[in-house]
């Protein structure tokens, strides 16, 4: 069994498959379409090129970022559903510019796309290599659109892709949110082992209200400032307190 590095677990994803060959036909699209008449300062380019690099780097630093913070996973998955949206809009703008309209979903020519799934990965020893070979080879499948001489071809295939990698982002983040709801985050969990280590320590009692560990605090404000109490682990949640027994303390 392969040994898994959690910096390149996102190589294992269809969304970064995807989102790599959207990035890739995206830089030729690009070169070959948008002339100077076209596009005449480069800012169309540049918007396209960005937003189709910003979809597939952000699915490789969520990735990254997934055993630290989920929060941060979950925010970077976002970016990458936005930037998609952004270029999946610059192609359906590019077809209505010419008074043409997206392939509909049921056409021939969508359905050929659709069509076209993507092999399971199976990397061995080496993840960089193998799933290189591996987009390539999912990429390779798709050449009869993307490598066509005909911009409108070109875009609505690149249209279809993008909504692929769209809905599968979709996909992702619920799964995200639903650990996140279930599990809490690195920096959450670190958290919570604080909080007990601290109050294991001091013998803390329960809250009241919620019966969650309480830690000792200290009044800052109010005609009880200066003077400690037992303050609920859960606050702002939850504002169970406990007054210390000096004559124990």
């Amino acid at each position: 069994m392969a040994t898994i590095d959690p910096t390149s677990g996102y190589r294992r994803l269809d969304s970064w498959i995807l989102a790599s060959i959207v990035q890739f036909a995206t830089y030729r699209f690009c070169e070959k379409f948008l002339t100077r008449k076209l596009d005449p300062t480069g800012r169309q380019y540049d918007q396209m090129t960005q937003a189709a690099r910003s979809g597939k780097v952000n699915i490789v630093e969520g990735s990254a970022r997934s055993s630290t913070s989920k929060e941060t996973e979950m925010k970077l998955t976002d970016v990458a559903r936005a930037s998609m949206n952004e270029l999946v809009s610059d192609y359906e703008d590019w077809l209505l510019r010419q008074g043409l309209l997206p392939w509909h979903k049921h056409s021939e020519e969508a359905k050929d796309v659709f069509a076209i799934r993507l092999d399971k990965t199976d990397y061995k020893d080496d993840w960089v290599y193998e799933s290189c070979v591996h987009l390539l080879k999912q990429q390779k499948k798709f050449d009869h659109w993307l490598l066509s001489d005909n911009s409108v071809i070109v875009a609505n295939c690149l249209i279809i892709l993008i909504r692929r990698t769209l809905k599968m982002l979709a996909g992702q983040l619920q799964k995200q949110v639903d650990t996140f709801e279930q599990n809490g985050g690195f920096r959450e969990k670190l958290t919570q082992i604080r909080i007990e280590a601290r109050t294991k320590n001091l013998n803390a009692p329960n809250c009241p209200n919620c019966g969650k560990p309480t830690t000792l605090r200290k009044a800052t404000t109010g005609k009880n400032a200066g003077k400690e109490f037992w303050g609920c682990t859960s606050y702002p949640d939850c504002k169970g307190i406990i007054n210390v027994d000096i004559t124990n303390h």
